[in-house]
């Protein structure tokens, strides 16, 4: 007779529950203690169930482009408005569009949502643009115009910064101010950079008589004129002055626009374009550690790198404020720094007085703040969580429902066998629970109402795999099999067949998550996870535990109300070898022999 290889199992092995049993337990204290310490006890909300604001934003077309609100440029502001509130820590946001010009932005309630609704508003694409001529934001007197030079010299500009120590003041001559801010308008309206003569120029006007104004015959004249008129006139404290100041100039024109430095607004007067927000590759606001402050770095791309090479080279030649530049956003300055040298290489740093939310703020302007359309805001609503609030009450009672009558139908057809099948879905409830709960804080994960219909759906997938694995165990004791050989017998063949099902659902759930978007994504992601965790528990815990209680006298005698009873389940008598007799003949007399 042969001997048995060494290294291989024989049939029937019982295994090593405990060891299993053991590493599941763990698991699940060791993520109960994470939830705790973490603080994070609850999964966190969708706007669904937690209320929030819903954005809806309108494309506007622009003149000359009247093929610009098209799917291509739809999707692409979708994806940067997404980045954008997300890249605040606004989990969750819901980004996507309806019809054919609007956007929808779902904000869930938090401590960034005021910050978030901020950053959707601001639309409009992103400029560099040189400055021209600072003053307060309060309008001129009428007899008199505001200096175009009074901004501080060399000091960096940000937003974030200290008020700056000087501002503008009224000259004696109300006629050498305007000409002096056409001398500083004239080269901008023909290249698009300020000319490096017009600081020389304004000095040379502030020093002599002021001539009688001679008339503006050519068209250029007229519109600067009426540019430095709208400048005097520009009040940057109304609110509503604000809002339209500067948003419908073209790139290529030079603007008046306002902004806020420190706790006063400004109005600016600023030359063309010369890079543009799609030139900007990358921008965060980070800590200088060597100077121990909050500065913004930028990186341009290799386009946006040449543009801002030139532009930086030729206003560092400037004196103030004809030395800065003008980051502008939806119309609005955000920042102004100063330009000391040419900036080359691609790479470039802001800093000046910020603070570490003032810096990560323009850091994720500067990055998501270029979108290929400009919006306006068509409505802004509040989401209560009352609906939401009902539905999920329908639901998880419509879950609670379908859970009672699967209990049901385990107990009358398993018996005994049911109660694994239930703590089996006890302990993929706690695992599924402390991993959304954990996974909130961790990656952002919130939970809506098609997430809760995903989770609802997984128990059905669970007791799915038990069933698979009762069934094969219940052939093993029709074929005749005892109890403790027919668990590791049926086991093999029901690991085959839970492994390809569960395979299907994560595949489908994985196609659902990539294709998908919004709360659908929700599903997928909820309907993945537990299928994992129902491989986890089947492998870590059904297993193990029935092969425990296949140890025990109530299960391995067949007891009637164990779910395994042989009678009942109509098993075969066992197998007998009959041994082999010959024919059968009279006894033979020995005296007939």
């Amino acid at each position: 007779m042969a001997a048995p290889k060494k290294g291989r199992r024989p049939t029937g092995a019982q295994g090593r529950p405990g060891r299993a049993l053991a590493v599941i337990l763990i698991a699940m204290v060791a993520l109960t203690a994470g939830m705790f310490l973490t603080k994070q006890t609850t999964p966190r909300l969708g706007i669904d169930l937690a209320g929030g604001t819903s954005i809806t934003l309108k494309a506007k077309s622009e003149p000359g482009k009247p093929d610009a609100i098209n799917e291509t440029n739809m999707n692409t502001a979708v994806g940067i408005i997404e980045r954008r509130v997300n890249g605040l820590g606004v989990s969750e946001a819901e980004v996507q569009t309806q019809g054919r010009d609007h956007i929808i932005v779902n904000i869930p309630k938090g401590t960034n949502e005021k910050q978030a609704r901020e950053q959707v508003g601001t639309t409009a694409q992103l400029y560099f643009r040189p400055v021209l001529a600072f003053a307060d934001g309060a309008p001129a007197a009428p007899e008199t115009a505001p200096s175009p030079s009074a901004s501080p010299s060399g000091a960096p500009k940000a937003e974030g910064s200290s008020k700056p120590s000087a501002s503008a003041t009224p000259s004696s001559s109300a006629t050498s101010q305007g000409r002096a801010l056409s001398e500083a308008l004239k080269a901008p309206a023909a290249t698009a950079s300020p000319s490096p003569s017009a600081s020389e120029s304004k000095k040379a006007d502030d020093n002599k008589a002021a001539p009688s104004p001679a008339p503006t015959p050519s068209g250029a004249d007229a519109a600067l004129a009426g540019l430095q008129a709208k400048f005097a006139a520009l009040d940057c404290t109304d609110e509503a002055q604000r809002a339209t100041a500067g948003k419908e100039a073209k790139p290529e024109e030079p603007t008046v626009a306002c902004g806020q430095r420190g706790d006063a607004w400004g109005k600016w007067i600023l030359g063309p374009a010369g890079v543009a927000g799609t030139d900007v590759k990358d921008a965060k606001g980070v800590v200088d550690p060597q100077r121990g402050m909050w500065i913004v770095t930028m990186e341009f791309t290799d386009k946006g790198a040449d543009k801002f090479a030139k532009i930086t080279g030729e206003l560092a030649t400037k004196q103030a404020p004809q030395n800065q530049f003008a980051i502008v956003l939806d119309g609005q300055v955000i920042s102004d720094p100063s330009v000391s040298q040419a900036l080359t290489g691609g790479n470039a740093e802001i800093s000046g007085g910020f603070t570490q939310q003032s810096a990560q703020d323009l850091g994720n302007m500067l990055s998501y703040g270029a979108l290929p359309l400009s919006f306006q805001e068509d409505s802004v609503t509040t989401v209560t969580a009352a609906l939401g609030g009902e539905q999920l009450k329908a639901g998880l009672i419509a879950g609670a429902i379908g859970l009672f009558l699967v209990v049901v139908y385990l107990l009358v057809y398993y018996r005994g066998l049911s109660l694994i099948a239930i703590v089996s879905l006890l302990v993929s409830a706690i695992l599924t629970y402390t991993l959304m709960a954990l996974l909130g804080k961790a990656i952002g994960f919130a939970l809506n109402l098609p997430a809760v219909c995903g989770a609802i759906v997984a128990i059905g997938i669970t007791a799915d795999s038990f069933i698979v694995y009762f069934e094969r165990i219940r052939d093993e004791i029709r074929e005749g099999r005892t109890l403790r050989p027919a668990v590791e017998r049926a086991w093999p063949r029901a690991r085959r067949t839970i492994l390809v099902s569960d395979f299907v659902s994560f595949l489908a759930a994985a196609v659902l998550f990539v294709v998908t978007v919004g709360k659908v994504q929700g599903f997928a992601f909820t309907l993945g996870l537990t299928t994992l965790l129902d491989v986890v528990v089947v492998f870590l815990f059904t297993k193990p535990i029935m092969t425990l209680l296949a140890r025990t006298k109530f299960f391995s005698s067949g007891h009637p109300w164990s779910g395994l009873d042989p009678k009942r389940l109509g098993a075969k008598p066992p197998l007998r070898r009959s041994r082999r007799t010959g024919p059968v003949t009279a006894p033979v007399d020995a005296k007939e022999a």
